[in-house]
């Protein structure tokens, strides 16, 4: 019989196969790409290479910067939260020696005065206004915080010894740049500490849900890429770079700035950068000896709209314009950690292929127990590919189950297990919305700092009301221009 001739539910079987084959073989790739990292990762275990060492926090936490460090903090519409942000990062990071960058916009009046109460005339706190209307985009606004830092560096005649790098939502840890110092002290020209989202207990469903992506992120993939001699990516927050490292990002730019104003991802770039260049990178996972992962914590987005816009802006950064913008260099594991990097809108397609499928087998099934259609039998190769899909499945839900609950509790291990469909559709939204963006780019569409909206910081601080008089200085040099609103 002849496609002619056949039923609707008979193309409808063709097509389940079609997207069975399509989807599970994809699924199996993915799966052995994932298994493949977390043998590397009980392999350090067992030789006692991925070992979490215990440091003395106080320790830490008093140790004075052996040099001025600098601390970066982009900011456009962060009126909610950025105040919080410098009154605890203040009080926990108290040494004179530490200069906080505030990057704001003339045209954000709200955020500029969260910065002044947060700062109450702290002497360390410099307000720089951007000289362009906001937002243009996170990298550009760094930009102009590394102008404004040479400029101060040439006037003061202090030169910085590192940069840290903080978004206006963070919560940082009381130890975190000690440690960060050591290490730049230690000769390493970049820092990277783990990144541990707060678990929302209202907004299970979606806001808890970067908890156990950055659990196994921070707690075994980058620990195998970094072991295995791959770059490490920033994460933008809670990492630092050596100064001289940062001059030489800028010079190779040869524009004066160190970051690509048009990237959406600017903080991956960092981290790939500084290792072309031949940098000592390094990832830092270490606990206090109060038992607590020395991390930067903070909440995440917790509705749908403003999740899937900030992975949005991930994969369109980092699998699209990373894509075109760091390419494939560095050999055969720096390639396989670049194409993990860019899976992004290739799961998208295939999640999507995966509940369509799941759609159109309960929609034959239906039509096979009303009598509508013939039960079709599924070749022995598919049955195959399905059974190794869904014991990988189990495999992988319990490595998330593990790492979660060991992190956030029993509670939320069993949350993150049941949140993987609602993940996977986060992941097909975002995706897709990626590879619009990237494609309206292309057609000469501006790009634009798409930000996250923050409504909460994990300490709840009332900044002083007195305000004081910050110095607000706009960078020097001329004025950015601006990529789009």
């Amino acid at each position: 019989m002849s496609g002619l001739d056949w039923t609707a539910w008979q193309w409808l079987a063709v097509v389940q196969h079609e997207l069975l084959l399509f989807a599970g073989v994809f699924f199996l790739l993915g799966a052995l790409d994932d298994l493949a990292v977390d043998l590397a990762w009980l392999g350090l275990k067992a030789r006692g290479r991925a070992k979490t060492p215990v440091l003395d926090r106080e320790a830490l936490r008093t140790c004075p910067p052996h040099a001025p460090i600098a601390v970066f903090i982009p900011a456009w519409d962060e009126a909610q939260v950025l105040a919080s942000t410098l009154v605890h990062m203040r009080r926990v990071w108290a040494h004179d020696s530490i200069a906080f960058y505030i990057g704001v916009y003339a045209n954000d009046p709200a955020t500029i005065a969260a910065a002044k109460r947060g700062a109450d005339q702290d002497p360390r706190v410099r307000i720089v206004v951007h000289p362009g209307p906001g937002p243009t985009t996170k990298a550009d606004c760094l930009n102009r915080l590394f102008t404004a830092l040479t400029q101060h560096e040439r006037e003061s005649g202090r030169r910085f010894a590192g940069i840290v790098f903080h978004d206006a939502e963070d919560m940082v840890d009381p130890a975190g740049l000690g440690l960060l110092q050591r290490e730049l002290i230690d000769g390493a020209d970049f820092v990277q500490l783990p990144v541990e989202p707060l678990p929302q207990r209202g907004r299970s469903w979606l806001g808890s849900h970067y908890c156990e992506e950055f659990v196994e992120a921070h707690g075994k993939a980058i620990i195998v890429r970094a072991k295995l001699g791959a770059a490490l990516p920033a994460a933008g927050v809670g990492c630092a770079v050596s100064r001289p490292m940062l001059s030489a990002l800028s010079e190779q730019r040869g524009d004066g700035v160190p970051f690509e104003p048009q990237s959406l991802t600017e903080d991956y770039e960092l981290g790939l950068g500084a290792a072309r260049l031949g940098g000592d990178c390094r990832f830092v996972r270490a606990r206090g000896d109060d038992g607590t992962l020395i991390a930067t914590r903070a909440f995440f987005p917790r509705n749908l709209t403003a999740i899937v816009r900030q992975k949005t802006r991930w994969v369109h950064g980092i699998a699209l314009q990373g894509w075109d913008r760091t390419g494939w260099s560095g050999g055969l594991t720096e390639g396989w950690m670049r194409m993990r990097d860019r899976r992004g809108p290739l799961s998208a397609l295939v999640f999507l292929a995966g509940y369509t499928l799941l759609a159109l087998t309960v929609l034959g099934w239906t039509a096979t127990e009303l009598g509508f259609a013939e039960p079709q039998p599924l070749p022995p190769y598919l049955a195959a590919i399905l059974i190794a899909n869904l014991a990988f499945f189990v495999w992988r839900a319990a490595w998330r189950f593990a790492f979660t609950a060991r992190v956030y509790g029993l509670r939320e291990g069993v949350w993150a297990v049941l949140r993987i469909p609602v993940t996977n559709i986060v992941a097909i939204m975002a995706g897709w919305r990626a590879l619009s963006a990237y494609i309206g780019n292309l057609a000469g569409r501006a790009i634009r700092w798409d930000k996250t909206a923050h409504d909460r910081h994990p300490v709840p601080l009332h900044a002083p009301s007195s305000g004081g008089d910050v110095r607000a200085e706009p960078a020097s040099g001329p004025p950015s221009q601006s990529v789009g609103i």
